[in-house]
Parts: C-alpha cells; structure tokens; sequence
C-alpha cells in the first residue's frame, strides 16, 4: 500500500500543478490530530517522507555509514513576490542523521556539491544537515533566465521555502551556515527571514558597506603576513607585466590548445592583466605565511617560473569565457547588490592598463545590470542593531575579512571572532583556546544539545562527533574575485 501510495504521488509531481499536488501530498498522511498520525509518520521512510513534500523529487541517493545521503530537486518560483511567473528546480541535498538531532543549513553561495560532506556546525553538534544551491548556478537556473530575479532577497525566500516544508520533518533546532558567499547568503538570510533559525555561524563573510570606499584593503595588503613575504609577491606581480609579451605569447598557446576564449572580457590582454592583478590578493585567501618559501624570486625567474607561479596561485583559465560563465551570477550580483573591492596597487603603477576591472566586464553584455547601493547599507544596518545568535568567524591574513561584519549596542547573544594567522578557510577549530571554547557552546547551546557540563562551564565544550576523513573534508574551490 505504502508503495501504491509513494507511485500515486510521483505521477501526480510529474503531472504538475501545485494545487493537486499538496492535495495529494496530504492525502498520503493520516488526518492531523488522529490518534496513529505521529506515530504512522515516524515510522516512515525517511526518503519517502521527504518526498511525499510537494514538489520534491530524487536525483539519486548515495550511501553513507551512519547517515542518508539524498541529492533532490525542489520546485520553486522564479518569482517568490509572484509564485504563479514560473517555476525552476532547485538542488538540494540532504545528509540525514535522524530527526530527533538539530539540523544545519549549509550553503556556499554558489553550486551545491553532491559528495557527503559534514560542515563544521554539522560537526559540532552531530546533526542532519540541508545543503541548497544557489538559484541562477546551473543547473538551478530558470529557462528562460530572468536576471533581475537575482538577488539576496528572492534568494533568502528560497531558504525560507526549503526550511518551512522540511522543518515539519525536521523539528528539532536549525542553525544556518556557510562560508564566504555562504556566509554573506546565511546572514542575508537571517535579516529577511530572523525567525527561521535557532542560530548563524557565518564564516569569512565579507561586508562591503560602501562599494566607493575600499581603503581597508589597502591597509590590510600593507601590514598582511611580513614585509619579506609581501615583497616577494608585489615583485612576481610586477614582473609579470614587464614581461607581459613574453608571457602573454604562452598565454595564447595556452588559450589555443585548451580551447579558451575571451569574449565577455573583451581581450586576451584585459584576462592577462586581471589574472595578474589577482595574485597577491589569492594568495592571502588561500594560503599561508609558510608558503611564501614557494614563491620565485622574480628578478631570477625565467619566464615560465613567472608563468607557473602566477598560474598556480591565480589561474589563467579563470577569466576566460569557459572559466567565468560558471560564475555569472556571482558577478552578476557583485555589480548589482554585493559590491565588490578595490586596491590601489601602487607597485603596479605605470604596468598596469585597466586596474581592477568591473563585474560588468565579466558578465555577458546582453545581461542588464544596475547597482543598488542601498542593499548592503540595509544588511550592515540590522545586524548591528539587531543580531541576534549569530556568530562570524574570520581569518586573520585573510584579505576578505578587512570589511568584516560588525555587531552594536542591539546585537544580543552574538559574536565576532578571528582565527590568528588563518586565510579564507577560517574556523572554529583554528580560533583562540578561549574563543574556541565559547563558539562551541554557543552552537551546542543555539542547536538545543549542549551537554549538562557545558551548560555548567562552557570551556568544556567540543564537537560531539568523532572526525570522520572523508565526511569532514573541506572541498577547496578557487573563488572569482569581486572586483568593483
């Protein structure tokens, strides 16, 4: 009967309409307020369960000791002001534990992956955990895209949407996290939709206020790691563009033999120049003091020491049209609402041609853009005054925290740490011994499963799981740049 049922209600999904499909959806289950309906719900799959939610589809299910792992589709508006405009699938995944734990939701900003992996909150608190992909990155994009669909808003009501149909599964405490364009996404999150979760732990999330003043980025790049490691790479950096013929003759045949293009930033020479510009600020992001060893000394360099090391640490692929499209709407929303960063580069002066470019420049021209200053101001605006339960990490030589959120008089139960000597992979675990202490039991707590002994004496708290190699492995991304 129950597989009767589960096959009724693909087909009536597949059929589509909303409508019929809540209707069936409810249908499946027991009357609300009848003496077997927990009871009858409880004992269900969870996959089943997770499907009968109206709109909800499976992908695939990949198995984990110890956990569910579901990849899935979740049909939402293109338009959450106007529901009956359209609809696309979104991604989701769900790393199931059981629902009588909290559960974390995870999102970086960007694609979603679809390899089990366990977030630090995830960790901490030994929870299920809901990873969603960001609407507009492939494939959960409406055909056809209409861009000014776009922004922090429609995309913290997608949050919502997910929260709201699998917290009725799902009721034990939530905690919304992410990392860079994940963590921005979690506070954004928080301020449109502030009773949703129970906590936020927002890691390395930058806050341009003001996309017209970015001189805390220079200041960081003039104090950043040592002098002797912040010369060595001004010297790469500079030496690439005096040699900008010779490197950009291999940067042609690079080009040709992988079949790369340069529409959408207009020239191979302006790709040249930002992969360039990139360096010094990529190397802070995702590296370390230590690894200044690896650096050429650039007055010996041949040609293609410069080459490797820039590519290394930079990337020539990256402003390519093949590497930027999967990217278009982050830079999309870096030129219409995120703002995006901007150094002097003094070093570079008389060299460099275009500075920092744009994200109108790597945004295909048929894309309409327009910034709007005031999201932002909005954003900075309430978490001061209005934080609540929300923790940001950030790292010390990581050149994205040089405009960090900041919390004021109205902020209750909220924090602002930073990891000594940490890039953009800041975390909890790399905290002070202190800070670390009160992070994790401030999670424990927010996610309702701190220990009687933390509650007692915080600096007794630590994960509650057991690190697992492959589960807790952090997937390193090369992120684009924000530029202004």
């Amino acid at each position: 009967m129950r597989k009767t049922l589960r096959w009724l209600l693909s087909l009536v999904v597949l059929m589509g309409g909303a409508g019929t499909t809540a209707s069936a959806a409810t249908a499946a289950e027991p009357a609300i307020g009848s003496p077997t309906a927990s009871q009858d719900v409880a004992s269900r799959d969870i996959k089943d369960r997770i499907l009968a939610i109206p709109g909800m589809s499976l992908i695939e299910e990949k198995p984990y000791p110890g956990y569910r792992y579901l990849v899935l589709n979740y049909t939402q508006p293109v338009d959450h002001r106007r529901p009956s405009k359209g609809t696309f699938k979104q991604r989701i995944t769900v790393l199931h534990k059981d629902t009588t734990r909290p559960t974390v939701f995870y999102t970086s900003g960007y694609h979603v992956g679809t390899t089990p992996r366990r977030r630090e909150p995830t960790q901490i608190v030994d929870g299920n955990q809901v990873d969603l992909e960001y609407r507009f990155f492939s494939p959960s994009r409406p055909d056809p895209a209409d861009w000014s669909k776009l922004d922090i808003w429609q995309a913290a009501s997608d949050q919502h949407r997910v929260f709201t149909a699998l917290k009725k599964i799902y009721g034990k405490k939530w905690i919304a996290t992410g990392g860079s364009k994940g963590g921005m996404t979690a506070t954004y999150y928080e301020r449109f939709y502030p009773r949703d979760m129970d906590g936020v732990v927002a890691y390395v999330a930058p806050n341009d206020v003001n996309n017209n003043e970015d001189s805390a980025y220079d200041r960081f790049f003039e104090k950043v790691g040592t002098a002797e490691c912040r010369d060595k790479l001004n010297a790469v950096q500079r030496e690439a563009l005096v040699r900008r013929d010779s490197l950009e003759a291999l940067y042609t045949e690079y080009a040709a033999d992988n079949g790369h293009t340069f529409k959408t930033i207009g020239s191979l020479d302006k790709a040249f120049e930002a992969v360039v510009l990139d360096y010094a600020w990529a190397f802070w992001q995702y590296s370390l003091v230590s690894d200044c060893a690896s650096v050429p000394v650039a007055a010996t360099a041949s040609d293609q020491e410069i080459w490797d090391s820039v590519d290394a640490i930079s990337g020539f692929s990256f402003y390519t049209d093949q590497g930027l499209e999967p990217y278009t709407p982050y830079y999309y929303q870096a030129g219409t609402e995120l703002g995006a960063p901007a150094i002097e580069l003094p070093h570079l002066k008389g060299l460099s041609r275009y500075g920092y470019q744009a994200p109108r420049n790597f945004v295909p021209r048929e894309i309409p853009m327009r910034f709007k200053p005031w999201v932002m101001d909005d954003v900075d605006g309430w978490v001061r005054h209005h934080a609540r339960q929300m923790l940001f990490v950030y790292g010390e030589n990581d050149p994205w925290g040089a405009e960090p959120f900041r919390l004021g008089k109205g902020a209750r139960d909220s924090y602002v740490f930073t990891a000594p000597g940490a890039n953009h992979g800041a975390n909890v675990a790399g905290l002070k011994a202190d800070q670390r202490a009160k992070a994790t039991a401030r999670i424990l707590e927010w996610a309702g499963v701190a220990p009687a002994a933390v509650q007692e004496d915080p600096a007794k708290a630590k994960r509650l799981t057991k690190p697992d190699t492959k589960l807790d492995k952090q997937d390193i991304e090369r992120e684009p740049m924000l530029r202004p």
